[in-house]
């Protein structure tokens, strides 16, 4: 299948290329569904896929659900999903600490009941979760009482999200021994009608200004997410693709790992973003330039259902 990057998926093609993979990851957000509304056709496509024998995975840099919750999302949508198939930045952040920073302490966490819920099926306790109010003075703020046996900050996305949160995390971080861990880096959560809402990675740029340290991340395009997959499954990584809606997160990742990469245009990025990506010139900015690109996945679906 050689030929230039950034082509079109459709015709004869689609068939050629499903048949070269044994595995398709998939974004959530902006390509199976946008806010609580399936993408028209996403769910007879992965359907079909499971039913030719395709082994299909969900790689989401979203954290506000536990694997059990997008589980239960997709199988009101009609998607045909079992819960050891979804890896969220929720569950690999918990694997993370456990397996490769083998993790020992307390948690400080700026994210949601999903994330604490992972944590602490993988054995890691944590404080942090809900609203944090601000009170006192700044001196006060500078002085806030910490939690000795807290050993890491984690980043996730968080509605609680607040200036005495950032400041209790910058304290943590002044210890240098303090790991520091966020979920994933995404700006923006692309929503139904072209909506939009912030996402988790302005919330870790404020901790990173704040603590003067950047954060080991997790997610999108850190291919930890897809060793989480292999270790756990039987995935060549030379017939797997990754199909997704972000340049700079899906695509990437899949250019990190070695896989083949599907541009959707149901979410954040558009063709003219990649081809622009394309013909820069730039090695770096080459790493988000698709193999193909479809206008949404239910494209898949005459060749699935031939």
């Amino acid at each position: 299948m050689a030929g230039s990057k950034c082509t079109r998926l459709n015709g004869a093609l689609i068939k050629q290329v499903l048949d070269s993979v044994d595995s398709v990851l998939f974004d959530c957000d902006g390509v199976i569904w946008r806010g609580d509304t399936a993408v028209p056709g996403a769910s007879e496509v992965i359907n079909l896929l499971k039913k030719h024998g395709k082994n299909v995975f969900f790689v989401t840099n979203n954290s506000s659900k536990t694997r059990k919750l997008y589980a239960q999302k997709m199988e009101r949508m009609g998607f045909n999903v079992k819960e050891e198939e979804v890896f969220g930045t929720a569950y690999c952040s918990a694997m993370y600490l456990k397996t490769v920073a083998n993790f020992k302490g307390k948690v400080y966490l700026i994210g949601s009941n999903a994330l604490k819920q992972e944590l602490e099926d993988v054995g890691i306790q944590q404080t942090g979760v809900g609203p944090d109010h601000i009170s006192g003075m700044q001196s006060d703020w500078a002085n806030v009482p910490l939690d000795p046996e807290v050993k890491a900050v984690v980043v996730g996305f968080d509605e609680h999200f607040s200036y005495m949160k950032v400041n209790r995390a910058m304290q943590y971080l002044n210890d240098p021994s303090c790991l520091f861990v966020a979920t994933n880096t995404d700006t923006r959560l692309p929503l139904e009608g072209g909506k939009a809402v912030p996402g988790t990675g302005c919330l870790v740029r404020a901790v990173e200004m704040a603590a003067q340290r950047q954060a080991q991340k997790v997610g999108k395009p850190n291919g930890f997410m897809v060793d989480c997959v292999a270790s756990q499954f039987d995935l060549d990584r030379g017939r797997c693709m990754m199909v997704g809606d972000r340049l700079d997160t899906d695509i990437m990742l899949g250019t990190n790992c070695g896989l083949k990469t599907v541009l959707t245009l149901t979410g954040v990025n558009t063709l003219e973003d990649a081809q622009a990506h394309q013909g820069s010139g730039c090695p770096e900015r080459h790493k988000m330039v698709p193999d193909y690109y479809m206008e949404s996945i239910a494209d898949l679906l005459p060749a699935l259902q031939g």
